[in-house]
């Protein structure tokens, strides 16, 4: 790794934070992990987390219950933490509840990732990775998806935001040198996942005896990444901090701010992956087919050239093995409940 140092993640209780602090500190990387733990969705899914992180990696993992967008109580509860490092995933996540809690997203991901660069700023760290989203493309109808495509017609304040935490980062990147790596995340699923993704949706409906909502009458498509694909494209960004070098980044930029995609390079037909999940449940779905929901898009699908390229990102997990290892969590989390 690039520094044995502790690394500090935020949004440590989430589903791509713990993954991540989990393979660090399997690495024996040293992890401070913070997360709000608010109630977005189920607080008891962030704390068995949590819980499962503190069992396995002991005093590897030193966590804070905090609210980066206090800029004080972030200061305060870090002053006597070292860390060169910063994987800054915490944010408001989810693009419908964006339109009935703007606010939410206003203070998480505009005002709290300004605090993350200042903090890396003040701290002079020596890479800060942080999360974007593929949201950002809107309704682009290029695919795949590219970092070189324009991304400035957000169809959702939760994408607006994303691009905003984009430029506020390269800001920091020409004025105080950063290095900085944002991450445009495609559809991440797996073990230990958010209840309010289709994926865990659909498998809690069709397990349950009820019908499953798909929207656009199912004529969607998703670049589904599983957990362990990310995981591994997010470590080895940590390793490549963008050099003060003057040449331009993946991105466009000539500060040290690379931009890249994080998916699995494949589009898959939302149908298709229904049939996958009715194959690992043994249950057939019931469908309520619906119209586009607003805010949405019909097809996202990542350019990972410029991610493969500069780390040799491989994703190697199709939706066939994926899904089913979801299933099969799925099936123990819920008989521990």
């Amino acid at each position: 790794m690039l520094s044995q140092s502790a690394i500090l993640v935020t949004g440590a209780a989430g589903f791509i934070g713990a993954a991540v602090a989990e393979a660090l500190m399997a690495k024996g990387t040293p992890v401070i992990g913070i997360d709000n733990m608010n109630d977005y969705y189920a607080v008891s899914l962030k704390e068995a987390r949590r819980d499962r992180l503190a069992a396995r990696f002991g005093n590897l993992f030193t966590f804070h219950q905090l609210d980066f967008s206090d800029m004080d109580r972030l200061t305060a509860t870090l002053e006597p933490c070292r860390f060169e490092v910063i994987v800054h995933l915490g944010a408001q996540a989810g693009v419908r509840y964006s339109l009935e809690n703007p606010q939410a997203y206003v203070t998480s991901n505009l005002a709290g990732h300004v605090n993350m660069l200042e903090l890396a700023r003040a701290r002079q760290v020596a890479h800060m990775v942080y999360a974007s989203s593929s949201s950002v493309y809107g309704g682009n109808a290029k695919l795949p998806f590219a970092v070189e495509d324009r991304a400035d017609h957000p169809v959702s304040l939760y994408a607006a935001t994303k691009k905003a935490d984009e430029l506020m980062s390269e800001t920091y990147a020409h004025l105080f040198r950063i290095p900085l790596t944002g991450l445009r995340f495609f559809t991440v699923y797996g073990p230990w996942g958010r209840p309010d993704m289709a994926l865990w949706k659909f498998a809690e409906r069709i397990l349950s005896g009820r019908p499953i909502e798909v929207y656009n009458q199912g004529e969607m498509y998703r670049d589904f990444t599983y957990i362990d694909d990310i995981v591994g494209g997010v470590l080895a960004c940590i390793d490549r901090p963008p050099a003060d070098d003057g040449q331009e980044k993946a991105g466009g930029s000539i500060k040290p701010h690379s931009l890249y995609n994080i998916g699995n390079h494949r589009s898959e037909h939302l149908m298709r992956l229904i049939e996958v999940l009715e194959e690992a449940c043994g249950v057939r779905a019931e469908l309520q087919l619906l119209p586009m929901q607003p805010g949405d898009v019909e097809a996202t699908y990542a350019d990972i050239t410029a991610l493969t390229s500069d780390t040799g990102y491989t994703p190697s997990t199709p939706i066939e093995v994926g899904v089913p290892r979801f299933v099969d969590w799925y099936r123990g989390y819920v008989r521990t409940l």
